[in-house]
């Protein structure tokens, strides 16, 4: 199957010569890497655009055909599917404005490919509920000899329609970009992303609950509890829905207010749902810590760029309401004497570490499925709670 893998760039001119792909707005998909390296080498900032959630992405594209009359293309992974849905059928669907656009989708958690927990659901379910949304869709296989013939039957439809037409990318399609080189990167800190997080961890106050987001970032926690032989009961792994975990933090310190309650986000997550920190600063929880740790990447799906140095997490920390603000922190001295110290400050308090890029490639996955993360979470968090609270 690998040999049959397909060219990003051949199938990107494909795209154009049917009609779609002056614009690009993307979410990054670890199944899409090869192709959005190759996008990210070849246009420009302009024409390719990284979205902070699916949804924005349906705008933007919105607003691409709206004043040019040409097809945009948006590519984003079948988890991301449901921030598309509500401007997807509400905005884009032929019964209402009637735009047409291309969406190349990354099928993780295919049926009988294996993939991880959060992903499996996901997979089984997306064709019924792009069924459901009643886009038409292809499904890119690099064991179809007809493959790049699929961009011209899409556009073809989605003109005809005035709406979406989806293509449903398998595992293993597109083949390396060799002539991919990183966007230039610019970060004054030296600290190493996992090093940090035990920096972290090890200098919180005692007893403190962990909420940890999607990819490296949970994993790394993972990680220093093993290597440092702890308890890891105290720490909730998001492993998907990328963007809540500050929200899950959220809604544990407003219940169990006595309690020390941490997020452990990711700049990419931040973004994703910005709306949050708003949340968080007037909600009062003098009882929680986020901890933003930013490398400006999408670290765990191929380390595209976010616009995390771009913008002033603090800045809007600070507006949305947060009583404490610490950072941008790049320094370990600093960060560990600030992270010692945050009990001491007035809540809800927001901390800006600044990491570098990238993850060991030998870096491990937690053994224990997340239904039993939850299990031993809420059981040493809810001590008094019966055990069939807890397995639902």
């Amino acid at each position: 199957m690998l040999n049959n893998m397909i060219e990003p760039v051949k199938f990107y001119e494909s795209l154009i010569k049917a009609g779609s792909g002056e614009i690009v707005i993307g979410v990054p998909d670890s199944l899409l890497k090869n192709f959005s390296d190759y996008l990210s080498s070849f246009l420009p900032k302009e024409k390719h655009i990284i979205a902070a959630n699916e949804g924005t992405a349906v705008g933007i594209a919105t607003g691409f055909y709206l004043s040019s009359s040409k097809i945009p293309l948006i590519y984003l992974q079948n988890s991301g599917l449901g921030n598309a849905i509500n401007p997807l059928v509400s905005l884009a669907d032929p019964e209402v404005y009637g735009i047409p656009m291309i969406l190349m989708v990354g099928w993780r958690g295919e049926p009988s490919i294996k993939d991880e927990p959060q992903h499996v659901m996901q997979g089984r379910i997306t064709p019924a509920l792009i069924d459901s949304m009643e886009i038409p869709y292809f499904i890119l296989d690099n064991n179809d000899k007809s493959a790049l013939n699929i961009p011209d039957q899409a556009v073809n439809i989605a003109y005809k329609r005035s709406g979406p037409v989806i293509i449903l990318v398998k595992k293993n399609v597109f083949s390396k970009y060799n002539s991919f080189t990183q966007q230039p990167y610019s970060n004054k800190s030296k600290l190493n992303r996992e090093y940090a997080i035990g920096l972290i961890l090890s200098n919180l106050p005692v007893n403190s609950t962990i909420f940890s987001t999607t990819g490296h970032i949970s994993r790394e926690v993972y990680e220093y509890r093993v290597r440092s032989k702890q308890d890891s009961s105290s720490d909730f792994l998001t492993v998907g829905s990328m963007g809540h975990a500050s929200q899950i933090a959220l809604g544990a310190a407003l219940s169990k207010q006595n309690n020390v309650m941490v997020c452990l986000d990711g700049d990419g997550a931040a973004l994703m749902h910005m709306g949050g920190l708003a949340t968080i600063g007037s909600s009062g929880a003098k009882n929680l810590i986020h901890i933003l740790l930013n490398n400006g990447a999408h670290d765990s799906v191929g380390g595209q760029p976010t616009v995390g140095f771009d913008v002033s997490f603090t800045k809007i920390a600070l507006s949305s309401g947060y009583k404490t603000v610490l950072g941008p922190l790049i320094e370990e001295n600093a960060v560990a004497s600030s992270i010692n110290k945050l009990i001491e400050f007035n809540g809800p308090t927001f901390v800006e570490v600044r990491v570098n890029r990238g993850a060991r490639p030998d870096l491990g996955r937690p053994k224990e499925l997340p239904k039993e993360n939850k299990i031993k979470f809420m059981r040493r968090l809810n001590k008094d709670l019966n055990e069939n609270d807890s397995n639902g």
